[in-house]
C-alpha cells in the first residue's frame, strides 16, 4: 500500500509513469468505457461529477444510469473516457449485464461507513468475472469512498485484503474533499497502459516463437 492508501496488485509493481496527466483536450477520439458500480448512496455519482465537473452535491439523487464524457491526454495520446454511472438498485439486472459486456474498465465503489455496501460488490465482481472471463487482464479499481467520514465500518486493511484477493487495485477517496479523485482515474489509466504493454509483449513473444518453430521445421541443405 502506498502513501495514498492505494493497493496495487503484485503483477503491477512497476513504477508509475509520471507523464500521465489529465486535462481537457479539444480533439475527438475513440471512447474508452469505464463503468462505475456500487450500492445506492455510496457516492458513485459524486465521484464522477467531482472528476468531470469539479463539483460536489450534498443531496442524494438516485441514478438509473447516466453517462459522462471526459477527453483526456494520456502518454501523449488522446482518448475519451465514457464514464457510465450505474444504478445502485438491483431492479435492472439486464442493464447491469449490458454495462459489463460493453465496459473496458470498472470502478467498484463502497462507502467506508457501510460494511453492507462492500458486501454488495461481491456479486457484481462475480458477474464481471462470469461475463468477461479472465479479469486479471481487465483494469478494476476497488474504491472505499467517504474516507472523510468518522463513522467507519470498513477498515483500510479490509478493503486492501479484498482487493488483493480479487487481484485489483485499491484506493480510498472522498468526493466531498476531492481526496484521491483524480488519482483514482489516473491509476485506472495506468492499469490499462500496463495491460496493453503486457499484451504487446505477449504478441511479440508469440511471433518470435512461431519464427523459431518455423526455422526448426525447415530442411537445411549442407
Amino acid at each position: 500500500m502506498n502513501k495514498l492508501g492505494m493497493h496495487i496488485p503484485q503483477k503491477d509493481k512497476a513504477s508509475k509513469d509520471r507523464s500521465v496527466r489529465l486535462r481537457v483536450m479539444p480533439e475527438q477520439s475513440n471512447d474508452y468505457r469505464v463503468v462505475v458500480f456500487g450500492a445506492g448512496g455510496v457516492g458513485k455519482s459524486s465521484l464522477v461529477l467531482r472528476f468531470v465537473r469539479g463539483t460536489f452535491r450534498e443531496s442524494y439523487i438516485p441514478t438509473i444510469e447516466d453517462t459522462y464524457r471526459q477527453v483526456i491526454s494520456c502518454n501523449k495520446q488522446v482518448c475519451t473516457l465514457q464514464i457510465t454511472d450505474t444504478t445502485g438498485s438491483h431492479q435492472f439486472p439486464a442493464m447491469q449485464r449490458l454495462s459489463i459486456s460493453k465496459g473496458h474498465a470498472f470502478i467498484l465503489v463502497y462507502s467506508i461507513t457501510s460494511r453492507q455496501s462492500l458486501e454488495e460488490l461481491k456479486p457484481i465482481f462475480s458477474e464481471i468475472t462470469e461475463i468477461k472471463g479472465d479479469v486479471d487482464s481487465i483494469p478494476i479499481m476497488l474504491v472505499g469512498n467517504k474516507c472523510d467520514e468518522t463513522s467507519r465500518e470498513v477498515t483500510q486493511n479490509v478493503g486492501a485484503e479484498l482487493a488483493k484477493r480479487w487481484n485489483c487495485a485499491y484506493l480510498e477517496t472522498s468526493a466531498k474533499t476531492n481526496h484521491n479523485v483524480k488519482e483514482l482515474f489516473q491509476e485506472l489509466l495506468q492499469l490499462e497502459k500496463r495491460r496493453t504493454m503486457s499484451l504487446q509483449l505477449e504478441t511479440k513473444k508469440t511471433k518470435s516463437q512461431k519464427r523459431k518453430e518455423k526455422l526448426k521445421g525447415k530442411c537445411v541443405v549442407m
